[in-house]
């Protein structure tokens, strides 16, 4: 994934990472393959993650987003609401799997874990979106890499077009989004209107920040 990554940004090519963990899945799962009451007992945390309420409209931008992405990364736990959903969810939306190109959903950890973060993000300029994204700038910024611009919180998936008016007045060469379930949406169309590349951090912003996990 590091080597698709720089290729892009090699090639100043658009490109889209995004992850999908159980609170995207249960938004779409709201109301098509589950009943929306057993959604809100499931998952009390959608509106900290972005979703106060899954809509129709907020399910078909998130699926959108999931058809047009690059890369998905999916759940490898089997568990009802990860993997066991992953399926019927994409069915439902007319999404077949066997057409997305496919990594796991802890690809932000991996790439971690192998190294490959500061490497990916050295000589680049970058843009940093989400609630840690200043701290996460700092910390960033004493590791020698060039953070060009910092777009803080984003409240909720109906905050996604505000963010995208400024996300299109920084100049940078990849975008980290740490922001719930926007993020899919956000990394999809920075990708898809703006020509960047754009990756779905996550909470690897937190556990940065916090010393949890080391540059």
């Amino acid at each position: 994934m590091a080597g698709h990554i720089m290729a892009a940004l090699d090639a100043q090519r658009p490109l889209s990472v995004v992850r999908l963990g159980d609170g995207e899945l249960l938004t779409l799962a709201a109301d098509t393959v589950l009943p929306g009451h057993e959604v809100q007992e499931l998952a009390p945390f959608l509106p900290y993650a972005g979703v106060p309420c899954s809509t129709p409209d907020i399910r078909a931008m998130l699926a959108e987003a999931i058809r047009a992405a690059d890369w998905v990364g999916v759940p490898i736990s089997r568990a009802p609401t990860f993997q066991g959903l992953l399926f019927p969810v994409l069915r439902h939306f007319g999404i077949d799997w066997s057409g997305l190109k496919l990594t796991s959903s802890t690809i932000n950890y991996s790439l971690h874990q192998s190294g490959l973060v500061l490497p990916v993000l050295q000589g680049r300029r970058v843009l940093l979106i989400g609630s840690q994204a200043a701290e996460l700038a700092a910390l960033l910024h004493s590791r020698g890499v060039h953070v060009t611009g910092i777009i803080g919180s984003v409240a909720g998936v109906m905050d996604v077009p505000r963010v995208m008016q400024q996300t299109a007045e920084h100049a940078f060469d990849i975008a980290l989004v740490a922001a719930g379930i926007p993020a899919v949406i956000l990394c999809r169309r920075i990708a898809g209107e703006l020509g960047k590349v754009a990756l779905d951090f996550g909470h690897l912003a937190d556990k940065l920040v916090t010393g949890e996990l080391q540059l």
